[in-house]
């Protein structure tokens, strides 16, 4: 398959035009309802849950721990490590489309000393440097154009999203370097890889899930979008504690999007 055909391109941005279309309308109108509750679907939401509850308990964490169990730390470090630097394209893009420059350096620098001297990013050695992560996405990036997140929604085997971020998905998966192999088996077992390590990653995240776990993940996930949406500059009030406190936040939300 040719990427760079032109009409390919066209077609593209077309499909993203009607997309932030359809987002913006969408979102606009669950305004209203969103300003009593941010969770007007709760019913339809929480028999998403729980379907999703149950392929995490008895298929995707029983793999994960098996996973965990059989790979030496060292390696499964170095997947995670692949991954994350990865992701790190579609942090760049949207770096550009928020117009943070310093960021992008800081963003593209990293990503090129772990593409180098890290091997295709499994060994960190930006983090050693100072260089540490950064997550962007295309959710963030109309979150920072004022774009409304829009009810709450969790997605079948996707799990805590919102209108505007589930469906800005789409166009940061076309960024994706793994969405851009061609080869679709090598495409999909590194899909399903990705899930797995991310998943091994955070299995002692489960047990900062308390009380009525769909409550609880819901506003987990909305106050961190939220705090990513503004850089960090909110005031969080989940459980009456400082947003700070939650050191694993950022592992508890890997699980709420398995």
């Amino acid at each position: 398959m040719n990427r760079n055909n032109p009409h390919r391109r066209l077609s593209w941005l077309s499909k993203l035009a009607l997309l932030l279309l359809v987002m913006t309308s969408l979102s606009a109108a669950a305004n209203d309802v969103e300003g009593v509750t941010s969770d007007p679907w709760e019913g339809f939401n929480r028999k998403i849950f729980v379907f999703n509850d149950y392929g995490d308990r008895y298929f995707l964490r029983p793999i994960a721990q098996g996973y965990h169990y059989v790979l030496p730390d060292p390696v499964e470090s170095g997947i995670s490590n692949v991954f994350s630097n990865a992701s790190m394209v579609i942090t760049m893009v949207n770096d550009v489309l928020q117009l943070k420059f310093d960021e992008l350096g800081h963003d593209s620098s990293r990503f090129l000393i772990n593409t180098t001297l890290g091997l295709l990013g499994v060994f960190d050695v930006a983090s050693s440097v100072g260089l540490h992560h950064r997550d962007e996405d295309f959710g963030q990036t109309l979150g920072y154009y004022g774009v409304p997140t829009g009810p709450y929604l969790v997605l079948p085997f996707l799990g805590s999203s919102t209108v505007r971020d589930g469906l800005s998905r789409f166009p940061d998966s076309y960024v994706s370097p793994v969405s851009n192999i061609d080869h679709v088996p090598t495409r999909n077992e590194l899909y399903g890889l990705n899930i797995i390590s991310s998943r091994a990653g955070v299995l002692n995240v489960d047990q900062l899930v308390s009380g009525d776990r769909y409550v609880f993940i819901r506003d987990a996930y909305l106050q961190h979008r939220e705090w990513l949406v503004q850089d960090g500059n909110v005031t969080d009030d989940f459980g009456d504690e400082d947003y700070d406190e939650f050191d694993d936040i950022d592992d508890l939300e890997s699980v709420l999007e398995l």
